[in-house]
């Protein structure tokens, strides 16, 4: 994994306030944020947003990437389906600290509509502070990067 300090944010139209208010905290704790997210309210598709952060993800130009939609679910399956990325979805801080230590997930997702800025806000601290544990749980992230064959 990149050691870079970059981190890119993407959402859908429902995500770009949050997404706004969670860049400038990431940002002050230190990290370069690549924001490439939609900048108007009008409709847009969370798969080619999630795909995209994704990629940047998965290319190493970036750490980890933090994406945002409605739910989080729909944007968190289009950047499962790039090679390298493991992303979940929460809604908690204890999900987001697990899902480095035990899955070394390098995405995390947030849904708009189901947590409120504070929240968010500590997920993402969780997320980033947390470290991957490895041991037996880096046979298990070896496991599913053999499913993508």
């Amino acid at each position: 994994m990149t050691t870079n300090k970059y981190i890119v944010l993407s959402s859908d139209h429902a995500g770009i306030q949050l997404r706004q208010v969670v860049a400038a905290h990431i940002a002050a704790k230190g990290w370069e944020v690549v924001n490439i997210g939609p900048t108007s309210s009008e409709s847009t598709p969370y798969p080619k947003h999630g795909e995209a952060a994704a990629q940047l993800v998965a290319s190493g130009d970036c750490r980890f990437g933090i994406v945002l939609c409605g739910t989080g679910q729909g944007i968190m399956m289009a950047a499962n389906k790039v090679r390298g990325i493991r992303c979940g979805v929460c809604s908690d801080t204890f999900s987001a600290r697990m899902i480095r230590e035990h899955n070394n997930a390098n995405m995390l997702s947030m849904g708009v509509r189901v947590i409120g800025e504070g929240v968010a806000l500590d997920i993402v601290d969780a997320f980033l502070s947390a470290q991957f544990e490895g041991g037996r749980h880096a046979t298990r992230v070896e496991m599913i990067e053999a499913l993508e064959g």
